[in-house]
């Protein structure tokens, strides 16, 4: 079962970044061509940093969150 695991999150990985290149560069494309971008919904801007989350090591994961944590709590 940790075959599978692992080849999960290679998998989450690879499916976040390269989601992360092809929604931010169309993105862009509309931007600069002056289309509207109001058709696009913010959750899709932020679904492929979802994936590459949770394509992260666990410990990565809980270092992101204490990040955030630290980030936005006042101290």
């Amino acid at each position: 079962m940790d075959w599978l695991e692992k080849a999960t999150k290679v998998m989450m990985l690879v499916v976040g970044c390269s989601g992360l290149l092809v929604i931010y560069f169309g993105f862009l494309y509309l931007i600069f061509s002056g289309n509207n971008t109001a058709i696009i919904p913010w959750y899709i801007l932020l679904s492929p940093w979802v994936c590459i989350y949770f394509g992260l090591r666990k410990r990565t994961q809980l270092e992101i969150m204490q990040w955030f944590i630290n980030k936005f709590t006042r101290k």
